[in-house]
């Protein structure tokens, strides 16, 4: 059986996750929109932070893939077809993003030409390019580390908090016991007391008996010695 502190930590981990990545999915959308009205270094730019965009979009459907066999079983199917529709949706990005920068003449504007190596500084430009993506992925990578660190930080509080009061319930009810043992050993007492009470009420009643009818012989003894 699954913890039900995994299975909430998991369940909340996922919806962070959902939720930054619909973030990403409308940071893309706007983006692929603007890609469209540019040409040139600005066209270029905006191709970059779009790819990156739509790398950070798989990484976060991959983490929701993962997350996903920690959220209770009631729930697992609505989230396979939310990762399906996600899954299509990033497909279609990746296809319009394809198009997009297979326009070289948008691309590169005036200065398109057939020949490759015409431009020098378009290999620098994208060179730059990578090393920003690769810095703006390493730091929302590192954002991501830091939020899922808070979650399980505090799903660990939780976890603390709830063997605090276990521990403490577990103290009350061993005192529960000790206090049952006592009043048993003081029922058992007063049991024994009241056999002992009983006993000596029946010998007492015995001699009782004994003594009546000693004194009913002699009061007929001495009757029967008046009237011989």
């Amino acid at each position: 059986m699954a913890n039900p502190l995994d299975t909430d930590a998991g369940t909340e981990l996922f919806k962070h996750y959902e939720t930054e990545y619909q973030l990403v999915q409308a940071d893309l959308v706007q983006k692929l929109d603007q890609i469209a009205e540019l040409s040139g270094e600005p066209r270029k730019a905006a191709l970059s932070a779009a790819e990156r965009a739509l790398e950070e979009a798989d990484e976060l459907l991959g983490q929701m893939q993962v997350e996903k066999q920690n959220v209770p079983s009631a729930q697992r199917a609505a989230i396979n077809r939310r990762l399906r529709d996600y899954k299509t949706d990033v497909d279609g990005y990746r296809r319009k993003l394809r198009t997009l920068a297979d326009d070289r003449s948008a691309l590169f504007g005036g200065r398109y030409t057939d020949n490759p190596g015409s431009s020098s500084g378009d290999a620098h430009f994208e060179q730059r390019q990578q090393l920003l993506a690769g810095t703006d992925r390493l730091d929302r990578s590192t954002q991501r580390l830091k939020a899922s660190q808070a979650l399980a930080n505090e799903t660990e509080a939780i976890g603390a908090s709830t063997l605090a009061q276990l521990q403490q319930q577990r103290e009350t009810i061993d005192h529960t016991t000790r206090v049952l043992y006592e009043s048993e050993g003081y029922v058992d007492r007063s049991i024994k007391s009241l056999r002992g009470i009983a006993r000596r009420m029946a010998t007492n009643r015995v001699i009782t008996i004994a003594i009546i009818t000693v004194l009913v012989l002699l009061i007929i003894a001495v009757i029967f010695s008046k009237f011989r």
